[in-house]
């Protein structure tokens, strides 16, 4: 059967630019479909937004900081309403980078959703689009939980909060992952007083418990309330404000509600029964380990699948997945280590295994961990806020590693590379690193593991023997 299209891709998030831009390079005829906006949630109401923020109420911070120690009294910028610029920022982003990556792809842009005819065949508004290959990266929306009385007020998600026109006096924000730490610090540095209620026992649940917990002292520190172990009774509406009830007699009220509860996947729309494509029982589309749905000509890539809900992962699914559908060797996306970060200050970043799950798995481990507080530049930058933690075997090989503070999100990657490549600590030790940088207590780490060796007496004779050679 002769094809409209080489390749077919549903979603112009992350996942679905790697594949369409990737998949036009090579040569293939594409086409892509997207609803709504070329980005989808990261580039347009996700990840870069809510940096933006984080960069505007950094900057105020840091006037607020020089204003306490009476160096700088005036030339405060005037951040009432951030969002303005914001949304300038987006749309030069998307008129004028974005689009144009998109030259040598057939773009079906804001005409509706896709649905499948057949399982070759998409249609979008009056068209049918076919393909040989057709690969989904629909991404997720923000879950709503069913809490009592929330459908009486009016509340944020990350999908409108950046539509403010100002900042609000106060905000309650129910979930203490990411998008609710890193949108709590943000608006109160911007003035909002912010109050953050979650169920989990400690900040960045998914995280190890002692960078949550070092986090919600600087939370304290900057007059951001926070309340864990929480669950919410009921949301009301009381004379335009918001009051929300929790389980422990608590009554937070604020001027707006932010809900960040994570996300959730709805595939219903795109017909998948008519293509024979079959979700999980969690109403993810379900995909092996080359992320080929149970249609051989047919993938799934990015949130959809459920399997990492991170922009840079959706990335790398997107390029595997290519490779998959084309190459006779193909790639186990799931072998690859995930790294993350949370943008607070200080960010907070961690690759491989958590604590938890190390004593859940019954590991035998060592901590060994390197404090920016005892590091000669972080104290003479004023970032002695931070730690890096890395869980290692006696033998050296690198389980996790968690770090807190500056620079973590660049520093991460690192020890990314280091798990995905089996390195063990011995091989950060003998690589030089630029000096004064915070990465340089990576380094550190790895000299305090080895000195950690040096208690054994057998080696230190060893070591005296062969000295005196």
């Amino acid at each position: 059967m002769k094809y409209e299209y080489d390749l077919l891709c549903i979603g112009l998030g992350p996942a679905g630019m790697a594949v369409s831009i990737m998949g036009a390079e090579m040569g293939l005829k594409v086409c892509a479909i997207e609803k709504n906006k070329i980005g989808g949630e990261c580039m347009n109401v996700g990840c870069i937004p809510s940096k933006s923020l984080l960069q505007m109420a950094r900057a105020r911070h840091t006037f607020d900081i020089l204003e306490a120690m009476e160096l700088c009294p005036v030339l405060k910028p005037d951040v009432k309403n951030p969002f303005k610029r914001i949304r300038e920022y987006i749309t030069y982003i998307n008129d004028k980078k974005t689009v144009a990556m998109f030259d040598k792809v057939d773009l079906i842009l804001g005409q509706g959703g896709a649905s499948f005819v057949d399982p070759h065949t998409v249609a979008v508004g009056d068209r049918k689009v076919t393909a040989k290959r057709i690969f989904i990266a629909t991404g997720t929306h923000p879950m709503v939980p069913p809490i009592p009385g929330i459908e009486t007020v009016d509340f944020l998600t990350n999908e409108n909060m950046f539509e403010l026109d100002q900042m609000p006096k106060d905000m309650v924000i129910i979930g203490g992952g990411a998008i609710g730490s890193e949108m709590g610090q943000a608006f109160s540095r911007l003035g909002t007083k912010c109050s953050i209620v979650q169920m989990d026992p400690y900040l960045i649940p998914v995280g190890n418990q002692d960078a949550g917990e070092l986090l919600e002292k600087v939370f304290k520190d900057e007059h951001i309330d926070v309340y864990n172990n929480r669950k919410i009774d009921r949301i009301e509406s009381v004379d335009g404000r918001v009051r929300v009830h929790t389980d422990q007699g608590d009554v937070l009220e604020g001027e707006r509600l932010l809900i960040a509860t994570g996300r959730k996947m709805d595939v219903t729309a795109l017909k998948l029964e008519n293509a024979g494509v079959k979700t999980t029982p969690q109403g993810v589309i379900a995909v092996d380990n080359t992320l080929r749905t149970s249609q051989r000509h047919i993938y799934a890539v990015g949130d959809c699948n459920g399997a990492f809900l991170l922009t840079h992962a959706a990335m790398h699914q997107g390029m595997i997945a290519l490779m998959n559908s084309m190459m006779p060797f193909k790639q186990n996306f799931r072998k690859f280590v995930v790294p993350w970060t949370v943008f607070t200050e200080p960010a907070v970043s961690h690759v491989g295994m958590t604590e938890k799950t190390l004593k859940e798995k019954g590991l035998a481990y060592e901590v060994i961990q390197a404090n920016y507080g005892d590091y000669g530049a972080a104290i003479a930058e004023n970032l002695g806020v931070g730690f890096v933690k890395v869980y290692c075997s006696p033998a050296g090989k690198i389980y996790g590693t968690s770090i807190v503070g500056d620079g973590s999100g660049e520093m991460i990657n690192e020890w990314a590379l280091a798990i995905q490549k089996k390195m063990r600590m011995h091989d950060i030790m003998f690589l030089q690193h630029s000096f004064p940088t915070m990465g340089f207590l990576t380094k550190r780490t790895s000299e305090m593991w080895m000195m950690k060796r040096m208690r054994s007496e057998t080696l230190r004779n060893l070591c005296r023997f062969m000295f005196r050679l």
